[in-house]
């Protein structure tokens, strides 16, 4: 029995795993008022229907049983449960500490689950072509400051869909825009008292419910944003947070799963939470009804949306149970399912967990972030890197990946400084998120340029300036797929902080009237030219001529040696150059 809610004509259905619980209690909300319907048990689940029509309707879970945390069990029919299926929610969630709290009733602070039923859409291939341009986007921090952008449509799903947006981004010629978590989170429960909030969305409670903040149209709104940027030839690709949830550990909030459950997450032979994602909790995908849901979440996103394909953060727990296995059964589920196995599949190759580095280890068929790229490409213009390395990650990683080019090279991400910030700053600079400047990445391979942070000196700012151009030239040169963060292009600052996931403010807002626009025109130049030979980054060229910057063939003294100041490589489509000395990289 499948669970979630089915409409057929005047009934609808709700059906909620909970194999542990000793009763369920749908509750159907009209406002503030509190229906509550016992549910029967079929097994490990739990179901009711009404012979109405309840398109529309809000309404939650009660489950009753034993509140005994040291065995994973948290039924307390106090708690207001959101359903684990919900695809629309009539609010977002809220930290507050009563939601831990035995006994304490939570129906005014957690969301409700509405009944939907959505429209499908016809099924195409994704519009997306291997050794493109993926532009990543937080995408209420991208538009928040848009001056074309109307003011009611700002931060939201909707404001994608602007033409000043589109005009952008087909100037790029970004074959994908990646969207960073869409669907609803809760903060971390540290973050309200420093007066703080979750900018990213990498803290989900239920994986297909789409956050009311980002998308107050819901799945409609996706999906009519999604068809304006295919009408334009543009993908769209999210990155989707399956590998734990916003329950947190052992003192977090009991919001949906934790409640019905828990045995969703992984655990220690002591029953204690493994923490394989840094975030409290693990999601267990040795468990089927978890793979299950994680594909019901995938095909939602397909079917009713449109979604050409998915980013996977914290990828490796997929297939962890517990240890990573190539041979995991998340990947032949995906690959033998009709509508997921041809989408575009990318993977944040790693998580904190014993043997977590994964790099190199995921499915021919899938995209890999490749963190090696950014580190080798940053140290090599910094100066304390090798030329041969430099040409490996220009030319596709083979010694990762193989034979087949599936790396996603990047020089920036969400995740650590921005690409200006990078040339800026040594250190990081976050103290503005509460926890004494000890959290984000402690080794960036960042340098500044000859002053720490933001200065007027013309002979530092022309040195970033050059450094600048000669990164971006060297990632729109690369074999493989490239991705770009939004503003890198026109050099966006974070002021230093690396890890700027708590600053939903003009720290993660990207400042439009403040770009650096002769960089941008520039990268517009590069994103053309890579357009015009698209198919040549999509696949490994060996035949073409390795020359140092004299015209002579490199043999391995010169791969080898430090001082070798660049090369020149050359065939029958294009030619690049990579000049340390100047420094330059791009095209020739």
């Amino acid at each position: 029995m499948t669970p979630g809610v089915s409409i057929a004509g005047l009934r609808t259905r709700f059906t909620v795993r909970a194999p542990r619980a000793d009763g369920l209690t749908l509750c159907l909300f009209d406002e503030e008022v509190e229906q509550r319907i016992p549910m029967v048990r079929d097994g490990a689940c739990w179901n009711v229907e009404i012979a109405q029509n309840l398109t529309g309707r809000s309404y939650g879970y009660r489950a009753a049983g034993e509140w005994n945390p040291a065995a994973g069990l948290w039924f307390d029919p106090a708690k207001l449960l959101v359903d684990p299926y919900a695809i629309e929610l009539d609010r977002c969630f809220r930290y507050d500490p009563k939601l831990s709290e035995y006994g304490i009733d939570t129906a005014s602070l957690v969301p409700r689950a509405i009944v939907s039923q959505s429209e499908m859409v016809a099924s195409e291939p994704p519009r997306f072509q291997h050794g493109g341009l993926i532009y990543e986007v937080n995408v209420r921090g991208f538009t928040m400051l848009h001056p074309d952008v109307p003011e009611r449509l700002r931060g939201t799903v909707a404001a994608l869909a602007h033409p000043a947006i589109i005009g952008h981004l087909k100037s790029l010629h970004v074959s994908a825009i990646e969207l960073m978590p869409i669907v609803a989170w809760i903060d971390e429960r540290h973050l309200p008292p420093l007066g703080l909030s979750n900018a990213w969305g990498y803290n989900p409670v239920t994986p297909m419910a789409l956050d009311p903040r980002l998308c107050p149209g819901g799945v409609a709104e996706l999906r009519a944003t999604v068809a304006a940027l295919h009408a334009e030839g543009i993908g769209v690709i999210l990155d989707i947070v399956l590998n734990h949830t916003g329950e947190s550990d052992v003192l977090g909030p009991v919001l949906s799963l934790r409640g019905l459950d828990d045995d969703a997450y992984a655990k220690a032979p002591d029953r204690s939470l493994i923490n394989d994602t840094g975030c409290g909790n693990t999601l267990d995908f040795g468990n089927s009804n978890v793979r299950a849901l994680a594909l019901e979440t995938l095909r939602h996103f397909v079917k009713h949306c449109g979604i050409d394909g998915f980013r996977f953060d914290l990828a490796t727990t997929l297939a962890r149970s517990p240890g990573f296995s190539a041979d995991a059964p998340i990947f032949p589920d995906i690959a033998a399912d009709p509508w997921l196995a041809d989408r575009v599949l990318i993977a944040e190759p790693w998580d904190i967990g014993p043997g977590g580095y994964q790099l190199g280890s995921f499915p021919d068929n899938w995209l890999e972030w490749n963190d090696r790229y950014r580190d080798d490409v940053r140290r090599f213009w910094r100066g304390d890197g090798g030329v041969g390395v430099l040409a490996t990650r220009i030319a596709g990683s083979s010694d990762v990946f193989g034979k087949r080019c599936r790396s996603v090279n990047f020089l920036a991400a969400h995740d650590g400084f921005t690409l200006a910030d990078g040339l800026a700053y040594k250190e990081r600079l976050n103290w503005a998120n509460g926890e004494s400047n000890r959290d984000g990445h402690g080794e960036n391979f960042s340098w500044n340029n000859g002053i720490e942070g933001e200065t007027q000196d013309p002979q530092v700012l022309a040195r970033r300036a050059a450094y600048a151009r000669a990164l971006l030239g060297t990632l729109f040169v690369s074999t493989g797929t490239i991705l770009l963060t939004a503003g890198d292009e026109f050099g966006r600052s974070q002021r230093g902080n690396n890890n700027a996931y708590a600053q939903d403010n003009p720290i993660t807002w990207v400042g439009w009237e403040r770009r650096d626009r002769a960089l941008e025109a520039h990268v517009f130049e590069l994103a053309h030219w890579r357009a015009t030979r698209i198919s040549h980054f999509s696949r490994f060229d060996d035949h073409g001529v390795w020359s140092d910057l004299q015209g002579v063939s490199m043999g391995s003294p010169q791969w080898d040696t430090p001082e070798t100041a660049g090369f020149t490589w050359s065939n029958d489509a294009y030619g690049l150059v990579i000049d340390r000395t100047g420094p330059r990289a791009g095209p020739i």
